[in-house]
């Protein structure tokens, strides 16, 4: 059934109707008319024959509503996502131009749109995945995004997920790919004894079989609710990160561990260090307050370094990972205390519910720059 609009964001431009088809995850869509862009209310995960039905009926009962006759459509970068597909048969249905945007690029002009910032921003991006445009999964991303362009300036030193999509759902597994990269791959077996598959992981990891890398923030968070073994399998999304971020409130406020990361020449945030503490800690709850204090301390270093290069004031925090409050509220009064300007999500979420957003601000930016 139709669900009527949630958020109506006000554009600081005119421009065609676009049509946004959203993410994967937590689908909404998005209408533009105007200098209006209408976001609908959650459809929910693609993966159900009624989600996919709503969005359908959404669309249709949008443009209705509205009284507008998309000229563009905008969908993800990744080409097996319902909402590609929909986007795709629509465009052709009714000879429209389809604009496809990555996923993380999106996420930073979502938060664009709600703060009406036409110049150019540096977007730290964290969240579970995102198909790249070098086809990899990313998830941890610094990116200067400048309207419709973006560049990928900085990104977490990518992991192995064996298994693939089921090292999201397992995070022992990616306890295991920390354990590999740290040269202690023989410990994944003895470390993991109720895990049948854990002799199966260490070989994969080894031989480099279906164990693609991905620069995943969320990655990080399973791999270390993992290492420390508080969530080795998740009934549910983001059960191993809240559990992390439970456990650091419960502790309270740590200092950050010294030279427990480091960040390469090519903008490259290596954890290393901070995971070999947390693979030989004893105290998950000590563990997990030192793993959120290196973080924001990273993370903020990592942008700050950007920003003074580039010179840009305007920091935007998108993905999931950012309603993590305390990475959030770290990392905001971090870098507002360097006198940046940082935009968070304010009447959208984080997450990618709010990707049809941005995709149709990128869309209506490529209509209005002639790009």
């Amino acid at each position: 059934m139709y669900q009527r609009t949630t958020a109506i964001i006000q554009m600081p431009f005119d421009g065609p109707s676009v049509l946004a088809c959203g993410a994967w995850l937590k689908n909404t869509v998005c209408v533009t008319r105007g200098n209006e862009a209408h976001v609908s209310q959650l459809i929910g995960d693609l993966d159900s024959v009624d989600a996919r039905l709503m969005l359908e009926q959404t669309v249709a009962q949008m443009c209705d509503e509205l009284k507008v006759t998309p000229e563009c459509v905008a969908h993800d970068l990744h080409p097996d996502f319902f909402s590609t597909r929909f986007a795709q048969s629509y465009a052709a249905q009714h000879d429209l131009k389809i604009v496809a945007i990555q996923h993380h690029h999106a996420h930073i002009a979502a938060l664009c749109a709600e703060h009406g910032i036409t110049v150019p921003v540096l977007g730290l991006a964290l969240d579970g995945v995102g198909l790249g445009v070098d086809d990899t999964p990313w998830g941890g991303e610094l990116l200067y995004v400048d309207a419709a362009q973006f560049e990928r300036v900085g990104h977490l030193l990518p992991l192995p997920m064996p298994g693939g999509d089921r090292a999201a759902r397992e995070p022992w597994r990616m306890a295991g790919a920390v354990l590999f990269h740290l040269g202690r791959g023989s410990e994944i077996e003895q470390r993991f004894p109720n895990q049948a598959g854990a002799q199966t992981v260490a070989q994969m990891l080894q031989r480099g079989l279906n164990c693609p890398t991905t620069s995943s923030m969320g990655r990080l968070f399973d791999a270390t609710a993992g290492l420390l073994g508080v969530s080795e399998v998740q009934t549910f999304e983001a059960q191993a990160a809240i559990r992390l971020q439970e456990l650091a409130e419960q502790h309270g406020v740590v200092e950050p561990l010294a030279e427990g990361y480091r960040i390469s020449a090519t903008g490259e945030l290596d954890f290393s260090p901070l995971l070999t503490v947390m693979a030989d800690s004893s105290n998950a709850g000590h563990a997990a307050a030192l793993f959120h204090a290196t973080l924001a301390d990273a993370l903020t270093e990592w942008v700050l370094r950007i920003a003074v290069q580039r010179d840009i004031p305007y920091i935007a925090l998108g993905g999931g990972c950012f309603h993590n409050a305390l990475l959030l509220q770290s990392i905001s009064a971090k870098l507002s205390a360097q006198g940046l300007q940082v935009l968070t999500a304010q009447r959208m979420q984080p997450n990618d519910s709010a990707i049809s957003l941005g995709q149709a601000w990128i869309a209506m930016q490529t209509s209005h720059k002639g790009l």
